[in-house]
């Protein structure tokens, strides 16, 4: 048997203030954006504008959650946009055309994603398909039968109940879809400090070899990973209809980008074996901070994607700082 050697920084069990230490970058951007934007507009530092941030950054927040697992065993998912507006499209069809409960819907449009991630998964384990083109192949594919099933056309309106779901804010404060996605990042936390299978992610992703040899089987761990991540974005996608109360095939364009960025600028490797939820958490926070503040500044949108990816390189070049130095 041979023992997987992992440093500190990169063990998910490490001492608190290496947990800490390892979120400290990103967090203190964070906490320099927020004091900035709030000496730059009135309307930024206010309860109303704090809970309208966390509301548009609940599909973002739970996609990249999946994508954290994913970049941790060094891979990559061009596709969790597609995936996203498929289980849109399967969860309308399913439920104002095929006339079944949305909630059978919903049960469909989960499935819709896990055979997605499946097949992405076994692209990459069996036919040993680059994840790349795996999942760029998968990001047309996806888009494609989104399309397909209403010939491009969107569908409107859904039960009361379930729009309420991204409007209606309990205890006053917050949605039940903030909720969701709270839950679905605090489940991930622990999945991955206080669980063997968690463990085994940062294993595979700091040396496959090395993790397969030591009894981990690598194979079904990627497949596993790439199903989770397709079906976080698919729950995402169904949280993105009852914000807008309709679906169209054209949703989630462009969000795999978002979600790969709100994962790098909170400190997780693209070289995998390093990083965790809480950084990613803070990412996700960063760019809806960034988002809004600059919606407040009334910047102009082609900007605002100059700026984003501005952040995205700094973001970068002060991990390969950081890693180098360690």
């Amino acid at each position: 048997m041979v023992a997987i050697n992992v440093s500190e920084e990169k063990h998910p069990s490490a001492t608190w203030l290496s947990k800490l230490t390892g979120a400290t970058g990103p967090l203190v951007g964070l906490l320099a954006l927020c004091v900035f934007l709030s000496l730059s507009t009135d309307a930024f530092l206010s309860l109303r504008n704090g809970l309208n941030i966390l509301d548009q950054i609940t599909v973002l927040g739970i996609m990249a959650v999946g994508m954290t697992f994913v970049i941790l065993i060094g891979g990559i998912d061009l596709s969790v946009g597609s995936v996203l507006a498929l289980a849109m499209m399967v969860m309308g069809w399913t439920a104002n055309i095929a006339g079944l409960p949305l909630v059978a819907g919903i049960a469909v449009a989960l499935v819709a994603s896990a055979v997605s991630g499946l097949i992405v998964g076994l692209l990459v384990t069996l036919f040993r398909v680059p994840a790349f083109i795996a999942t760029l192949a998968m990001m047309s594919a996806a888009r494609g039968v989104a399309n397909m099933i209403t010939d491009g056309q969107q569908i409107v309106g859904f039960p009361d109940w379930f729009m309420m779901l991204a409007i209606d804010r309990h205890f006053g404060v917050l949605t039940a879809t903030v909720f969701l996605m709270l839950a679905v990042v605090a489940v991930a936390w622990v999945f991955l400090h206080f669980r063997s299978e968690g463990r085994m992610l940062y294993a595979v992703g700091g040396n496959p070899e090395v993790a397969r040899l030591a009894g981990i089987n690598v194979q079904l761990v990627t497949i596993a990973v790439y199903v989770a991540s397709a079906v976080l974005a698919g729950l995402a996608g169904i949280v993105l209809a009852a914000r807008l109360d309709s679906v169209q095939p054209s949703s989630g364009f462009g969000y795999e980008l978002d979600t790969i960025a709100a994962v790098v600028i909170g400190g997780t490797s693209l070289s995998g074996g390093s990083g965790g939820i809480g950084g990613t958490l803070i990412g996700v926070l960063i760019i809806g901070v960034l988002r809004n503040g600059l919606n407040l500044l009334n910047v102009s949108p082609f900007l605002q994607q100059v700026i984003i990816g501005i952040v995205i390189v700094l973001a970068v070049g002060a991990e390969t700082i950081r890693r180098r130095r360690a």
